[in-house]
């Protein structure tokens, strides 16, 4: 994995208003780099870690601070360098009331053992985990594309030690 830097992050594309990334209208950040690879993938352009363009964490708060939409990470897979989403969600975090969403081929059970991917996870609110298995798509599933995956609510699992699947979605 190439050291990535904390002060931007390499961004596909930046949608604002989707619902299909979360509980209501988001503003969603499409990241490059996924080492995950998932057969079946509806973003495999965003594989290549070196997609996109470098954008500083300070300027994509500028984009998504003056919306009314809450955020969601995703990619490629933003765990996959997770050091410049951290800084943008503690900013998000300690300057606005918006939720944050982060999407991942890893699983939380992964994600709490490895120090800086839990960086980034204890900022967040709902992890959609696991990776994309193209045997269990299922396109009656809300905001995730197969069986596998979770919505996971982040600050009660890491509260209680144990994955709290999110209720009502």
């Amino acid at each position: 994995m190439t050291a990535l830097s904390t002060n931007s992050i390499r961004v596909l594309d930046i949608k604002y208003g989707t619902s299909v990334d979360g509980v209501g209208l988001r503003t969603s950040i499409y990241c490059a780099g996924c080492e995950n690879r998932c057969v079946g993938c509806h973003n495999p352009q965003s594989w290549d870690e070196r997609g996109g363009e470098a954008i500083e964490v300070a300027e994509l708060f500028r984009l998504i601070e003056d919306t009314d939409m809450n955020v969601t990470f995703t990619g490629g897979d933003p765990m996959f360098h997770p050091e410049g989403f951290t800084c943008l969600a503690q900013m998000i975090k300690s300057q606005t009331s918006k939720t944050i969403w982060c999407y991942t081929g890893y699983r939380f059970e992964d994600i709490v053992q490895h120090p800086t991917r839990r960086a980034l996870l204890e900022w967040c609110d709902v992890l959609v985990d696991g990776r994309y298995e193209e045997a269990e798509r299922d396109l009656s599933l809300h905001f995730r594309g197969s069986r596998n995956q979770r919505i996971i609510d982040v600050q009660k699992s890491l509260q209680t030690d144990a994955v709290v699947l999110m209720e009502g979605v």
